[in-house]
């Protein structure tokens, strides 16, 4: 099995740090290959950088598709483009957005999005409405740190974060904690560790689910909504 798992901003030490997430939590005989847009903002930080992010996710996704991958996992917390990629695979498309918050309402009656900016809080709260769990999600918390500080060595990024869960656990009285950034994703077991509570990073989730998916012999639906792109 071959599952591609594509970074849609630019920078590459982000990209290896979600591969070696999603290789850490995959299976045996699973193979996780990664892609960066490249062209893509350095960050995704709001509606604009979404919006020019999905040309070059939509190149690597179209790739993968030639090459025959079986799944893949959009690793960007705003879940970018996720239908426009439906549309062009066949295997199933996850975000991990929505991968993180669907696993948290299956451990947890309540669970808190903890992200970067927050500017990214409106986006996140839409997605999480969108995906019918607005009952379930306490709220969505920034860390007001800008995503690129999770990649500079010496940064307080994580401390913030942690520090963001705490208050979390005792003003939200949440029973589980969703990180909202995929430039989080090597801090979850450290997070679980400290906190005493689960922390989900959408990354892990994704992999396994898409996994998951591709072994119960699912793809994604070509009738309608995520029929094949017109021919134009």
């Amino acid at each position: 099995m071959n599952i591609l798992v594509v970074n849609p901003n630019s920078t590459e030490s982000m990209t290896r740090k979600i591969i070696e997430t999603a290789n850490r939590v995959a299976s045996a005989g699973v193979s996780v290959h990664g892609a960066t847009a490249k062209g893509a903002p350095a960050s995704i930080e709001g509606h604009f950088d979404e919006a020019m992010s999905v040309p070059a996710l939509l190149s690597c996704v179209r790739a993968a598709e030639d090459e025959g991958v079986d799944g893949i996992v959009v690793a960007c917390f705003d879940d970018p483009g996720i239908g426009a990629c439906r549309e062009i695979a066949t295997g199933p498309v996850l975000g991990i957005c929505e991968a993180a918050v669907k696993a948290a309402s299956m451990l947890a009656t309540s669970f808190t999005v903890v992200t970067t900016l927050p500017r990214s809080v409106p986006v996140i709260e839409r997605l999480i409405h969108g995906y019918g769990l607005s009952h379930q999600c306490r709220r969505v918390r920034s860390a007001e740190i800008p995503v690129l500080a999770l990649e500079e060595p010496g940064s307080n990024a994580r401390e913030k974060i942690l520090e963001e869960i705490q208050r979390a656990i005792e003003e939200d009285r949440c029973e589980a904690v969703v990180l909202g950034c995929a430039g989080m994703a090597d801090l979850t077991a450290w997070l679980s560790e400290e906190t005493g509570i689960p922390v989900i990073d959408g990354v892990s989730v994704a992999t396994r689910m898409v996994e998951a998916l591709v072994g119960c012999g699912l793809k994604t639906s070509k009738i309608n909504a995520y029929a094949r792109p017109n021919v134009k």
